[in-house]
């Protein structure tokens, strides 16, 4: 790398951003970091301000402000307040790089600003694809913006496909850990509470996108992605349970060969990968040891025992703001859930009625894809109510 990289973490008291700030912690003369921003940690993003003093940073609840403000501002740094702060300061010249790690829908506003200033995109936040998968993908090839996949499986089929030096792939292979149910019948999975459905086995992450992996929404969502970021239909993404979380992915092609991306479970050199590229760095991390792994095994997801995995393939053939509608409905339903307001099998019955009730516009502007979700969240919420 010549030079230092100029980062904005969008998130940065999240697992993702938190990781992101470890990457720069080991490469302080590669890396930069020159906006933090938070939604509710104010403590933290202090904390992370004094550590690597950003030139701003925003806290996202306004009613923070004071707080946040008080601590920063005599380090001279800049403390804004609000989401429109974010999409007004990722358009600052002196940031390359846009690292989103937001949790849910509200990713794809400021993502949306970041490409239309030019910026690279680092992605983490999947709802971003997932409900407007055609506008940013359109927006981005329109300014010439590369969107970097920050997942794990993602950037294991981006390196599968760098690997394989331009030849035509016929199925990407999206594994899957399988959760915390995997082994549990339908009928124990339907009581789980929600302090269960948070043990994930191999991840550490925030509640919302644990809750979605244990009901499979998350690799829904994930197959939503691949679609946008390697321009294939549902059609070619197979997913697979693979409970060790060794394989992040694989890639098939032709002729039959299948290459697979390997390492320990740590979102560290995911978002390494994404911050360097195309160079690879060394990384402080434990490395993969193949006689300690022992087996690799693989099994067939159960749609039964996890619907939204079907839902979400249901919604990227449908198209249009179905997918945006699906999100919407799910942000709703697992924030109930995480309340103890509804069951377990109340998300995706909640998902499915949404989906079936949301006007359908095929092609929806930016303005149509931020009514379908405000729309869609409000219905749902009023569906947890009536729980």
């Amino acid at each position: 790398m010549t030079g230092k990289r100029h980062i904005a973490i969008l998130g940065s008291t999240g697992s993702i951003g938190r990781q992101a700030l470890d990457v720069v912690r080991q490469h302080r003369d590669l890396f930069e970091v020159e906006l933090l921003t938070a939604n509710n940690n104010s403590q933290l993003l202090v904390e992370q301000a004094i550590e690597f003093n950003p030139g701003s940073v925003v806290i996202c609840n306004e009613e923070k402000y004071d707080e946040v403000a008080e601590v920063l501002q005599p380090k001279d740094i800049k403390v804004f307040a609000g989401m429109d702060s974010v999409c007004s300061l990722v358009k600052a010249e002196d940031i390359d790089i846009v690292l989103t790690a937001l949790v849910g829908f509200s990713g794809l506003r400021p993502t949306i600003s970041a490409i239309e200033a030019g910026k690279v995109i680092a992605l983490a936040n999947k709802e971003t694809l997932v409900a407007g998968g055609s506008l940013v993908t359109e927006l981005a090839a329109k300014h010439n913006v590369p969107i970097l996949p920050v997942d794990s499986e993602h950037s294991a089929i981006f390196q599968c496909l760098l690997a394989a030096g331009g030849n035509r792939f016929t199925r990407i292979h999206l594994t899957a850990s399988g959760g915390p149910f995997r082994t549990w019948e339908k009928d124990r999975i339907a009581k789980a509470t929600r302090n269960e459905a948070l043990k994930h086995p191999q991840w550490t992450m925030g509640a919302k996108i644990t809750i979605d992996s244990a009901t499979m929404m998350n690799k829904g969502f994930e197959m939503i992605e691949a679609c946008w970021l390697f321009n294939t239909g549902p059609e070619k993404i197979n997913i697979v349970i693979h409970p060790q979380s060794v394989i992040h992915s694989m890639v098939e092609f032709e002729d039959g060969a299948v290459l697979a991306q390997m390492g320990h479970p740590d979102m560290r050199e995911p978002i390494q990968f994404a911050l360097s590229f195309p160079e690879r760095l060394a990384l402080d991390n434990r490395k993969l040891d193949f006689a300690s792994v022992g087996s690799l095994t693989f099994e067939k997801p159960d749609s039964g025992k996890f619907p939204c995995l079907e839902l979400a393939f249901e919604a990227i053939k449908k198209g249009g703001n179905i997918p945006c509608a699906m999100n919407a409905a799910n942000e709703a339903a697992v924030a109930a859930y995480l309340e103890d307001r509804i069951g377990f099998y109340d998300i995706p019955d909640i998902i499915s009625r949404c989906m079936g009730e949301v006007s359908f516009i095929r092609k929806p502007d930016i303005g149509e894809i931020l009514s379908t979700n405000d729309e869609t969240y409000a219905r749902a919420a009023e569906m947890c109510r009536q729980r």
